[in-house]
């Protein structure tokens, strides 16, 4: 019996179940990142991330109240709103990150790791920013405002980076009205690295054009059609078989990338696809909704 004529109808259920449960394991890194962030780093010292994880501990700090708790409550309408404006998908795997943000939150223990407030508000706001950059590299997010931040970006041709630097100062001030303006001025320093830190990890600002050559035009565009970006179709020739194709070009980000690259290969396993850095972009550039 000839085992290698069924290895494809083996591996490739096997490849589909791995990539989510790869998917699961970066949210579940990501969400112990920022977690750690926090109870190690940030909340000893009275500190804020910024965000709706802010205004939990800001309230935490006021009332005395569990901060897990409150960044579970304040996620709520944020994830019903985001299922309706960027996709289940994203939303499935944000409301992981939120039960295991929160979750870890609760199990790590509080502690002073370094004396100094500036040591912990930089290292605080690495570590928390590179758990927000894995978990929007993977398609999801670590809630709150980086649901916010990305409804935004899909939109608007601006980094994730400086939305969340934005929204965050709001939160970073009001702690100064509440609290302290030196504990404010620490956790805007946190804030600011969280952001570039954020920029270097999830390049969604960054656009790239896709050529994709093709014989199976029509389910391709099928799968490409669910994403929110115009698709142009050439009829092309190969230049030594003279065979017709179809070559699709349409231009995307570097962080929605991935779904294109899984809608082609999942539909045309034999398609030729071509990605290049696009410098300037003139025109409109997502697909206007139906």
């Amino acid at each position: 019996m000839n085992l290698d004529q069924y290895r494809p109808i083996i591996e490739k259920p096997l490849r589909a179940s791995l990539k989510p449960a790869q998917e699961v394991g970066v949210i579940l890194l990501s969400a112990l990142l920022v977690a750690a962030g926090l109870d190690l780093f940030l909340i000893p010292h009275k500190l804020l991330s910024g965000g709706v994880t802010g205004v939990a501990s800001i309230i935490s700090y006021l009332t005395g109240w569990n901060i897990s708790i409150v960044y579970f409550l304040l996620n709520v309408p944020l994830i019903l709103w985001g299922w309706k404006a960027v996709g289940r998908r994203y939303i499935v795997l944000s409301c992981v990150s939120v039960v295991s943000t929160t979750w870890f939150i609760s199990i790590i223990p509080e502690v002073q790791v370094t004396h100094d407030p500036i040591l912990a508000a930089v290292f605080g706001g690495i570590i928390s920013a590179a758990g927000i950059g894995f978990s929007l590299r993977v398609g999801g997010s670590t809630g709150g405002f980086d649901i916010l931040g990305s409804i935004v970006t899909r939109k608007r041709d601006v980094p994730m980076g400086n939305i969340l630097f934005l929204l965050n100062g709001l939160v970073i001030l009001a702690l100064g009205f509440f609290q302290s303006w030196d504990l404010a001025l620490y956790s805007m320093l946190s804030t600011f690295v969280k952001g570039k830190v954020v920029d270097m990890i999830h390049v969604g600002h960054i656009k790239v054009t896709c050529f994709i050559i093709t014989k199976r035009k029509d389910e391709v565009l099928c799968q490409l059609r669910k994403l929110h970006h115009g698709i142009t179709c050439l009829h092309s020739e190969g230049g030594y078989r003279e065979e017709q194709n179809y070559t699709l070009m349409t231009v995307t980000t570097r962080y929605e990338l991935a779904a294109v690259r899984k809608a082609v290969v999942d539909t045309d396993p034999h398609a030729f696809m071509n990605v290049v850095q696009s410098i300037e972009i003139l025109g409109r550039f997502a697909r206007p909704v139906k």
